[in-house]
This record gives structure tokens, sequence and C-alpha cells, in this order.
């Protein structure tokens, strides 16, 4: 046998995925190419959500907040399944992984710890500088004459 014959016989399956997979594809987008529809009104391409048009611009500013909790879900998730991997091992790597595993959730609640003290997680409004008093006012004495 030849060296190519026998590239193919041990990779055949592997060959024959990628022909399907990708002839599959082509498939879908040429169906979709001829059975999509046509129809061009003067309204097809704007925006129409829960049966209401829509108002105004979707360009919205957002506060850079939400993007800082998505980010720290995002580190504090995958940690997370670090924690699960160190959790499914813990007999094989004894007491030295159980030690590990302290220290990087030592880390998490130092980490933790400084994003509530900057105030990275306060999403309450910042406070006013000055305290409002109440002005007393005398209701008796209000209309001399």
């Amino acid at each position: 046998m030849s060296k190519t014959t026998e590239v193919v016989a041990h990779h055949w399956a592997f060959a024959v995925f990628l022909i399907v997979s990708i002839g599959l594809c082509c498939a879908m987008l040429a169906g979709a190419w001829f059975l999509g529809g046509k129809a061009r009104g003067r309204h097809t391409n704007t925006p129409f959500e829960s049966g209401i048009a829509s108002v105004g611009s979707a360009k919205l500013r957002l506060s850079a907040k939400f993007y800082l909790v998505a980010m720290f879900f995002v580190i504090f998730d995958v940690e997370a399944l670090y924690l699960y991997a160190w959790s499914t091992a813990i007999r094989e790597s004894g007491w030295v992984g159980f030690v590990e595993a302290a220290i990087f959730i030592l880390v998490l609640l130092a980490g933790l710890f400084y994003l509530v003290r900057i105030g990275a997680l306060d999403w309450a409004p910042a406070r006013r500088q000055f305290d409002v008093k109440p002005t007393t006012i005398s209701h008796a004495n209000r209309h001399k004459q």
C-alpha cells in the first residue's frame, strides 16, 4: 500500500464527516436562498418588536457598570469551574491540592473584598455630599396682622 492510501484508510471517518458537513451547510444555504421570502415592501427592513413599531434610536449609552458586572460574573464563573475540577480530583491531589484550592479561594475573596471596597459592585446612586436638613416653619405665627 502506498503512503497516501494508508493515510486515507486511517482517516476515512474524518474525511466523510467533513464532506457531509460541508455538503449539509451548502444544501441549507441553497434551500434558504430558493425557499426564502422575496417580497419587498416599504416597511420590510424596519425593526418591529413585540407588535410595536420602534421609536427613536437603538443606540443607547449604557453605564460602564453593566459591563463591569458582566466581566466580574465571567471571571468568578470561570474560577468556579477551576474549583469544580479541583473537587473532582481531590483524592489524587491530597493535602497539597487542598492547600492550593484554599489559597485560590482566599485570592478570590481578596479580589471580591477589593471590588466591594472600591465600590465597583455598588449599584446605588452616589450619596449627596451635604445633608439636607428640614426647615422648621411655625404655623402659628405665619399670618401676623
